[in-house]
């Protein structure tokens, strides 16, 4: 005999028509799919693109920074590095005033695709907003990092 609880299919239907959590997620991932397919011909995902972005500084900045910026722990953050790092694009350098530390920078190939990507981005990003219903991206941009 079971003592299985069953949970009523109402329940189903309120959790997928109101799920913040689960509303967001399918957005991310069509967001991400929009914009990896948007940028493949420069070679790079949507992550790529942020990442490689986040480091277009005046100074190297270290890990730990953009690893908060892109909301990611320093693990993820070294993963996402070895392709960019093999490809040439990007480098990551002993800190002189922090041996235990690393400073991660664009080369000179990985800026020249960055320079490629953004106007690819500019136009996706520019198509998205056009699309938005209300087009008020800035409480769209607002909410989303006040969720965060």
């Amino acid at each position: 005999m079971s003592n299985a609880v069953e949970i009523p299919f109402s329940t189903t239907i309120l959790v997928r028509d109101t799920c913040l959590c689960l509303h967001v997620q399918r957005a991310a991932r069509a967001l991400a799919r929009l914009f990896d397919d948007a940028l493949r011909p420069v070679g790079l995902t949507n992550g790529q693109f942020s990442l490689m972005m986040s480091l277009n500084r005046p100074e190297p900045p270290p890990m730990g920074p953009v690893a908060t910026l892109l909301a990611m722990d320093q693990t993820t953050l070294t993963a996402a590095l070895k392709p960019l790092q093999r490809r040439g694009w990007v480098n990551v350098t002993q800190n002189a005033k922090d041996k235990r530390r690393r400073l991660l920078s664009l080369t000179p190939e990985g800026k020249a695709v960055l320079a490629a990507a953004v106007p690819i981005w500019e136009s996706t990003h520019a198509s998205l907003e056009d699309a938005l219903p209300d087009g008020d991206m800035g409480r769209l941009r607002r909410d989303l990092q006040a969720l965060a």
